[in-house]
């Protein structure tokens, strides 16, 4: 698409003239009671690409991996001042439903335990855990091997569609202004559906009875403990049971004076001297509303320093306990889950379907933790027990926007199937996917939903 023809179709906030510079002053006057025109202004197009991922996440950070190896001119745009989304930004320091993951998920394995990242029980067996910094730095150096194109600190804020409906155009906000990003095919691994919303495409946001959303947590960086004094308060396998450390956790909070909103608090270690803390539940909060996850994470860091507070009251092993960090943002579960070809639904999770487009296999239970605080403040109880299922490459193609696609938590899937799949090791293996697909498509003039499975695998 020409300079000209965008603008004439990018709409009334990215038309006309800017001026002298994008910082000038604004003469923006009131039309009516709370509402002010901003003038209309040209929006420089800075790259075009074959494939633009949005979100540099654990699946967004994939994607563009993936389709730049695929030999795809890819640009990755990331909110924050780092890669990997949760992982880092979030300080999961976590990684579920990865066992069964082969291809990226492997190597990205490989290179933290290259570098001593990953935490070893015994000495010996890797755990699921990470050493946050290092993964920063293993994903920067990914990218760059690859040949992406980062920006980070840039925020998607429009889309742009062409006269045939099809995306061809993101608008950012950052540091360097408004730009406008083009790409054959566009990939949404913003996990909150930011950019797949913005576009028109249809979505579903929380449970489809009560509209409520699962619960944020906050998660905190811990130093000043020793791993053999705090045997009793944390595992190191997954598959081992967690509920004894997890409530004996609780009890010394409570010992201490401050009862969490999580009745499941877990401790993660990542050396012997430091651990990771997930510990709070933010309730009733909209991870799409500015507002409301500002409030979430305000009452959730107080709270984390509360609860270690009280935790380091009572001395003997807590004596020496402090926060070293928490996340730059609050761990969102669910935000927007958009439409796609393909629905992933409670009855796959029921019946354990397979498909013959499956991008991954999802081994994690049904994990809805409490919508409702006055019903319990942990994990609600499934129905039934989920059967291993797959996620087909139907599921990351949007239905009604075309040349987009999404990865991670915010595929198209209902409330119960996706409080499975949004872990991690699925989000990177559905990132992958994606990303081969965006760089075929958009490599051989194709729309991502008339690729075949076969050719990612060529």
């Amino acid at each position: 698409m020409k300079r000209r023809e965008f603008l004439g179709w990018s709409g009334a906030g990215i038309g006309a003239s800017l001026g002298t510079s994008w910082l000038a002053a604004t003469n923006a006057a009131p039309l009516k009671a709370g509402v002010i025109g901003e003038p209309a202004r040209e929006v420089p197009i800075v790259a075009e690409a074959d494939v633009v991922v949005c979100g540099a996440g654990p699946a967004g950070v994939t994607a563009a991996i993936a389709a730049a190896r695929e030999g795809a001119k890819t640009h990755l745009l990331e909110l924050h001042g780092c890669l990997g989304g949760i992982w880092t930004s979030g300080a999961l320091s976590w990684i579920l439903d990865h066992a069964n993951k082969k291809g990226f998920m492997l190597e990205l394995l490989d290179r933290l335990a290259a570098r001593e990242a990953l935490t070893l029980a015994d000495k010996r067996t890797p755990t699921n855990a990470y050493d946050i910094e290092v993964m920063k730095a293993v994903l920067e150096h990914l990218c760059v091997e690859a040949g992406v194109r980062l920006q980070l600190h840039t925020r998607v804020c429009a889309a742009v569609k062409d006269r045939q409906g099809r995306l061809s155009h993101v608008v950012t906000e950052s540091k360097s202004g408004r730009e406008a990003f083009a790409a054959k095919v566009f990939v949404d691994c913003t996990g909150d559906g930011d950019l797949g919303a913005l576009a028109g495409c249809g979505f579903d946001l929380g449970h489809p009875e009560t509209g409520r959303m699962q619960p944020m947590s906050l998660m905190a960086v811990i130093g000043g403990l020793r791993a053999e004094e705090v045997a009793e308060f944390f595992r190191d396998d997954d598959r081992i049971e967690w509920a004894k450390p997890k409530d004996a956790l609780r009890r010394e909070m409570e010992r201490g004076g401050h009862s969490p909103s999580y009745n499941k608090p877990t401790l993660f270690r990542i050396r012997d001297d430091l651990f990771v803390l997930m510990a709070n539940h933010e309730y009733e909060v909209n991870g799409t509303d500015a507002r409301d996850v500002t409030g979430a994470t305000l009452r959730a860091r107080r709270e984390l320093h509360q609860l270690i507070d009280a935790l380091r009251s009572l001395g003997g092993v807590w004596r020496n306990m402090r926060i070293v960090a928490t996340g730059d943002q609050i761990g969102v579960r669910e935000g927007r889950r958009l439409h796609g070809h393909y629905t992933v639904s409670t009855d796959d999770l029921r019946e354990g379907r397979r498909h013959p487009d499956a991008v991954c296999r999802v081994t994690f239970p049904i994990d809805v933790h409490a919508t409702d605080p006055g019903k319990g403040k942990g994990i609600e109880r499934a129905a039934f027990r989920a059967r291993p299922f797959d996620i087909p490459l139907r599921a990351l193609i949007a239905r009604n926007v075309q040349g987009l696609m999404m990865a991670g938590r915010c595929i198209s899937g209902d409330f119960v199937a996706h409080s499975s799949y949004r872990v991690t090791g699925n989000a990177v293996a559905m990132g992958e996917a994606a990303g081969k697909t965006a760089a075929v498509a958009a490599m051989s003039g194709r729309l991502p939903q008339a690729v075949s499975i076969d050719e990612l695998h060529a």
